[in-house]
């Protein structure tokens, strides 16, 4: 037994509370499409910044395919790789109805306490709303793949 959380582990916590389960760790379609049927209320597309397996997809790369999967309904969350404003805006264009930042806010309580994470917190906003505006959003609702230049020869 490696220790690892197993979909039988999920179904059984499943079965021991009404609470909303989220599963963070998400890299492939086929486990969101399966976890969506269990019940999981909403997932976490993540490679955990890479230190469950050397050379694991970026968290943004798979994001588009298991929003696909999943269909537009269902909350996805984003993590890994959120280092600004465009970040943001990446993915939620991407697919993701929301962003998980995991350093930043770390390095911004070491810096400058409790003041340093509502600056950085600022900061993001500022940097999204500028990089919408940039991009012809007005709202939230406006930020969609089609905001995502992709060269035609790689797809």
């Amino acid at each position: 037994m490696s220790g690892e959380l197993q979909f039988d582990d999920l179904r059984w916590l499943l079965g021991q509370t009404r609470l909303p389960i989220v599963v963070k760790g998400v890299l492939h379609p086929e486990d969101a499409l399966m976890l969506k049927a269990m019940g999981i209320a909403g997932q976490v597309v993540s490679n955990h910044g890479g230190r469950s397996l050397d050379g694991a997809p970026a968290s943004l790369e798979v994001l588009p395919a298991i929003r696909a999967a999943v269909g537009p309904g269902y909350p996805l969350l984003l993590d890994s790789g959120i280092r600004s404003g465009t970040d943001i805006f990446r993915g939620l264009a991407a697919g993701a109805n929301a962003v998980l930042v995991g350093r930043l806010q770390v390095y911004a309580l070491a810096v400058a306490g409790a003041l340093g994470v509502a600056h950085m917190l600022r900061l993001l906003r500022e940097e999204l709303e500028a990089c919408m505006a940039q991009a012809g959003c007005a709202t939230l609702a406006d930020i969609g793949p089609q905001m995502i230049y992709r060269n035609k020869d790689e797809a």
